[in-house]
């Protein structure tokens, strides 16, 4: 029979955090290995004052915090853990958890331990206690990369590329968090099903990151038109999301991308593929409207 070394402990393989260049709006992202876990925490957490927003993306959960304290009348079922502070400083942020009994166990003992985190401090829990822990974490930026056309009608497929590209490229400084498919409109020219992609990652060195991407994406794409852009932002601008839908609506002039005007917004490789690069970055993680095919200007 089999010894379970830590019998009332789930680790979380790896949590990061994600801040604005204001150090105003937080998004917490916890890589879970047990869904029912982490489901719990997200229909509990979404309580604390300071979740404006949480939702699951893939085997991550993500909270979109406002930093600050606060004290949280916890409450066995119906409120028994939640996120009570979120500090920011210019390198680090610092998330505190509390919960009682289970909700305890994973507050203090389940994410103290998972990769990324600095450091931490924990109170003793399971039983009926009352424990909290706050963890150190990384301030890391977004850096989204899209990409286009970097196959032939003979061989090759973007979506794979870029996936592994993404792999190849993390380091200590730069995690590499989700992987989108965007289906654009079906121009003409198109190699088979037009669509583009779109990476997201954290990181604390976004030119690094950028250059090791395009140095591999220029070794290994089989195009001469492809094209390569990255968005810094934290949040997405109504300008770049009206662009990416008139992308998916109907075949855009290069023109139309000229007239963007967003300072996160840098081209890197200037193909042809650059429209449908740039069209792909507002729906990262948007799966639904990402993978939607829209048949003309409606």
């Amino acid at each position: 029979m089999a010894n379970l070394s830590d019998p009332y402990v789930i680790h979380y393989p790896r949590i990061v955090a994600v801040a604005d260049v204001t150090g105003s709006n937080v998004e917490l992202i916890e890589f879970f290995d047990c869904v029912g876990g982490a489901m719990w925490s997200k229909h509990h957490y979404a309580q604390s004052p300071l979740v404006k927003n949480v939702r699951c993306v893939g085997q991550t959960m993500r909270y979109l915090l406002t930093p600050g304290t606060v004290d949280l009348a916890l409450e066995g079922s119906r409120f028994p853990a939640g996120i009570s502070s979120c500090v920011v400083d210019t390198s680090e942020i610092a998330v505190t958890y509390i919960g009682m009994g289970g909700g305890g166990v994973g507050a203090a003992a389940c994410r103290s331990d998972a990769q990324g985190v600095l450091r931490s401090r924990s109170d003793p829990a399971g039983g009926g206690k009352v424990a909290g822990a706050t963890i150190w974490l990384p301030r890391y930026q977004r850096v989204l990369i899209g990409v286009d056309d970097t196959d032939t009608p003979d061989e090759g497929a973007t979506w794979t590329l870029v996936h592994n590209i993404a792999r190849a490229v993390e380091d200590e400084q730069s995690v590499y968090l989700s992987h989108t498919i965007v289906q654009l409109f079906p121009v003409p020219y198109r190699t088979k099903n037009c669509v583009s992609l779109v990476a997201e990652f954290a990181t604390t060195d976004a030119r690094g990151l950028t250059d090791r991407f395009r140095q591999l994406l220029e070794k290994y794409t089989l195009s001469e038109k492809t094209g390569m852009a990255v968005y810094t932002g934290f949040s997405l601008s109504a300008n770049l999301l009206e662009y990416g839908r008139k992308v998916k609506r109907g075949e855009v002039k290069h023109g139309v991308l000229e007239n963007l005007d967003d300072k996160d917004l840098r081209i890197v490789m200037n193909g042809r593929g650059i429209i449908g690069a740039v069209a792909a970055i507002p729906f990262y993680t948007r799966y639904g409207e990402a993978l939607e095919l829209c048949s003309g200007q409606s």
